[in-house]
């Protein structure tokens, strides 16, 4: 009978999911296929339907279409990050939350936030807002999704560092953003998507034909794959039955028979073929308790077979191997169901009927594969440990026997013959309760035979001479035989449940256990001595301290680890695989080493060992450690995110108390520092000039403007800048900038290279002045007298540069991005001397402007400073 009620844990995911913001993922192939755009269209519909969208984060990348499509939404005005000396910006998430608008538009679901977020990645701030109950519109590009990373990797020898969980996805609506890779190709061609200075490369690489067409499919079976999860969860929760074919699911039996490698591969060919997700699927009955070692070391290397080929790995307790298996595959709601078949002999078919046929007429519009495999005939045998199980059971039920027509005989006195035959079902009915059916069988027979001998006439003979006493025996027998086998049932049914509930009590108890640590020796500790107590087996978990992989707890004691043994936790540390024992790398260790993959990467490594030769994982424990492993790497996931909270917060007292004492000593200063260089200048006005005055003025301008750098610094750092862009031309900019350091420049030829054709920028004069200001000062302080400096403009086909120039000496080879972070001071050099906050402060103004600085070593000597603006901040050119 088919259960038509609705699945618990379905309904149970629809409730979680009331209250929570819905996620619409745009899913591309690639860049530049159109999915901002998409994005942007669809919050535009809402907004004409009345809905209330804003807009987080937009990055349009300079494409003018684009860009228009962004005028009718709010924007947010995006978060100050400092980092170092760099003020960097990112979405704001506390913004938005306050707004708490009914859509909010988020690009770049990927991306990783700056150091001092308050989550690492931009898909954990959606999280957030979903939480909040806030609709997001996002966009992803399929080489992001962790599961393919790897496979992207293959093809395209680029591997992606800004990776989202396959979680996530899970319950997003997915719109598949799809362009042909001619029609991409041409746009890549057109300089819509990189500069034409990239395109050359750019085709020759990741933007080849095969690599599109490769990149597609992946985009387009991963939405495929989304949708039939949600399909499944919708017909779960209504109870639905059927297959539900949207798309294809296998499951392949996995037994006890050899063969079994047999019936992976087939089943993974066939899932290959079909494009579909595999189940290998263990039924536990209770006759796996009475298998073989050798049946069972099969049943485990199936196991490890089909999670190597990337096989979903499932062990259901039944009474029997059909119920379960078609348990499993109405679950799955699988499509098709790969079975092995051996030749059987008539008899044994007559007894125990076919799996096959029986699941050919249970179940409708699945396709069954049926594979030949050899015949079982080591499975069948019991495990030598269960004969001595057997032989005591019947012993103990003969006991009970004779114990019960000793008993009866006594009482046939009082009750007569006629009830002795119901005494004999207790010795019959406890030995099935307490040994099982087998024993039960050859008590049923004792008791047959002692009711026979002592209470049929005629009596101490096996002779049976009236006809309704051998129709009372034939009865005895036969509610014997049936109360055995009833009673032998109940027993395994409560074995079975016995030990199910048990796992999960102990799973519940680790995860307590697991919550109620904060630190990570316990939770290592608590790691080690759960999972040795509930598999039997020595344990062992490193973790890496200092660069290096070191042991941190062990059960039952902690373990000397031999070379090789290193070498295999090493192994698992870097390539998040299973190393050592009984798998394929580095079998030589005597232990086998599982990685606690998490979405950080790989925080840890469980070692575990036994005595006995073979997989230290039985196969029947294989789910159980599976889960084992999944807590633990949680556990510490929680650890490592913990203390990446506190280092933030720790980081930003101490920079909000340096930007406190920052802004006390620039108020505290400014009033007499105005008075004494006023003063210098009223002196040397006074008293005519003099090497004592000049020394006097020149000092205390230097004084000023360190005290300047202060100010700007504490106001970059507090995120106070307000940045007021107009157009601007450089022309008019460079020429103040040098018109108020002529003093300064007079010992340098000066070289203006900025031509007047030149479009108009968009800028803070303000905050450009000071930035020229800066970098000229930094050019005539520092490059010898009598040197060219050079000021020179360019249009680009990104957007346009002006970058000064020097003779001097250069700057120190790899370190130039250094330069901008703040105090420092590069000794040796011509970039030696000053507060070190020049720099910082122009990197700081540049960014606020949306600007991008850069430094480098010229190749006929010295060094280049180059202020870039893109495309999008170019106004016009100028008019002749």
């Amino acid at each position: 009978m088919i259960d038509s009620r609705p699945s618990p844990d379905a309904l149970l995911k629809a409730a979680q999911q009331e209250g929570r913001g819905r996620l619409k993922i745009f899913l591309g192939a690639a860049p530049g296929v159109g999915k901002t755009f998409e994005m942007l269209r669809e919050g535009a519909e809402l907004l004409r339907t009345g809905t209330d969208v804003v807009a987080g984060v937009i990055e349009t990348h300079g494409r003018a279409e684009t860009e228009r499509l962004t005028t009718p939404f709010e924007i947010l005005p995006r978060a100050k990050i400092i980092h170092g000396a760099h003020t960097l910006e990112e979405f704001d998430l506390d913004a938005m939350l306050k707004r708490h608008p009914q859509v909010a538009l988020i690009d770049e679901f990927a991306h990783t936030n700056a150091p001092g977020s308050r989550h690492p990645k931009r898909w954990q701030d959606i999280e957030e807002l979903r939480a909040a109950g806030i609709h997001v519109l996002t966009t992803l590009n399929i080489q992001h999704v962790e599961s393919l990373n790897d496979v992207v990797a293959g093809f395209t020898r680029v591997r992606v560092r800004e990776t989202v969980p396959d979680a996530v996805l899970d319950d997003a609506e997915i719109e598949v953003v799809d362009l042909p890779p001619d029609e991409l190709i041409g746009r890549l061609k057109d300089g819509k998507v990189y500069i034409p200075a990239e395109v050359t490369r750019a085709l020759g690489h990741f933007f080849s034909k095969s690599n599109l067409s490769a990149l597609r499919e992946l985009a387009l079976r991963r939405a495929a794959q989304t949708v039939d999860r949600h399909l499944l969860d919708h017909v779960a929760s209504l109870g639905e039955s059927g297959t539900w074919a949207g798309g294809e699911r296998v499951v392949v039996a996995v037994g006890d028979q050899p063969g079994s490698e047999t019936l992976i591969r087939s089943a993974k060919r066939l899932a290959d073929a079909l494009r579909a997700s595999w189940t290998a699927v263990v039924v536990e009955t209770p006759r796996t308790a009475t298998l073989s070692a050798e049946a069972r070391a099969r049943m485990a290397e199936a196991l490890d077979l089909a999670t190597s080929l990337g096989a979903t790995i499932a062990t259901i307790p039944a009474r029997s191997v059909l119920e379960g298996l078609i348990a499993q595959i109405r679950e799955a709601r699988a499509t098709a169901v790969v079975i092995g078949k051996s030749r059987r002999s008539w008899w044994f078919e007559l007894r125990h009927g076919s799996i096959v046929d029986r699941l050919v007429r249970a179940l409708d519009g699945v396709a069954i594969h049926v594979v030949p495999v050899a015949q079982p005939s080591e499975a069948l045998r019991e495990a030598p440990t269960t004969r001595p199980i057997l032989a005591r059971g019947s012993l103990i039920g003969l006991a009970l026997v004779g114990t019960n027509t000793a008993l009866a005989t006594l009482l046939q006195p009082l009750v007569g013959a006629n009830a002795m035959d119901l005494l004999y079902l207790l010795p019959v009915i406890a030995t099935a309760t307490l040994y099982g059916l087998r024993p039960s069988l050859i008590a049923s027979l004792g008791a047959a035979l002692a009711y026979n001998f002592f209470f049929l006439p005629p009596l101490y003979t096996l002779t049976i001479t009236d006809p309704q006493n051998v129709v009372t025996l034939i009865v005895f027998v036969i509610v014997a035989v049936v109360a055995s086998q009833l009673a032998g049932q109940v027993r395994r049914e409560a074995n079975i449940g016995a030990r199910t509930a048990t796992e999960n009590a102990a799973l519940a108890a680790f995860g307590q256990r697991l919550a109620a640590v904060a630190d990570e020796s316990g939770t290592a500790i608590a790691t080690c001595e759960e999972t040795a107590a509930l598999l039997g087996v020595s344990t062992v978990l490193l973790g890496e301290r200092d660069g290096r992989h070191v042991v941190i707890a062990g059960a039952p004691d902690v373990p000397q680890l031999s070379p090789i043994d290193l070498a295999a936790a090493d192994w698992a540390f870097d390539r998040g695989e299973v190393t050592g024992r009984a798998s394929g790398t580095l079998t030589a260790s005597a232990w086998q080493f599982h990685p606690l993959k998490t979405a950080l990467g790989v925080l840890g490594v469980l070692g575990v060992a036994r005595d006995r030769d073979g997989d230290p994982i039985p196969a029947d424990k294989r789910v159980l450690f599976t889960t084992l492993i999944g807590q633990a790497a949680l556990a510490h996931e929680r650890l490592q995110l913990e203390a990446q909270a506190r280092e933030v917060n720790a980081l930003k007292q101490r920079d909000d108390l340096r930007a406190t004492l920052l802004s006390s000593i620039g108020h505290d200063l400014k009033t007499p520092l105005t008075a004494v260089v006023a003063a210098a200048d009223q002196l040397a006005n006074e008293c005519g000039a003099s090497s004592t005055t000049a020394t006097l003025q020149s000092e205390a301008r230097r004084l000023r403007r360190v005290f300047d750098d202060l100010v700007e610094m504490t106001r970059i750092e507090a995120g106070a800048l307000v940045v007021r862009r107009e157009a601007t031309d450089l022309t008019d900019a460079v020429a103040a900038a040098v018109h108020d350091l002529r003093a300064e420049l007079a010992r340098h030829r000066l070289i203006l290279d900025v031509p007047p054709t030149l479009p108009l920028v968009e800028a803070d004069p303000r905050m450009l002045h000071h930035v020229l200001i800066n970098l000229l000062g930094n050019a005539a302080k520092f490059a010898p007298a009598h040197t060219d400096i050079v000021i020179e403009g360019r249009r680009t086909p990104d957007g346009l540069t002006l970058g000064v120039l020097d003779q001097g000496p250069g700057l120190p080879a790899g370190r130039e991005a250094h330069l901008f972070d703040r105090f420092t001071r590069v000794d040796g050099n011509d970039r030696s001397g000053g507060t070190g906050l020049g720099l910082a402060i122009v990197q700081g103004f540049a960014q606020a402007m949306g600007l991008r600085v850069s430094a480098s070593n010229r190749e006929t000597g010295g060094s280049a400073f180059v202020v870039a603006w893109p495309n999008a901040l170019i106004r016009r050119a100028v008019e002749e």
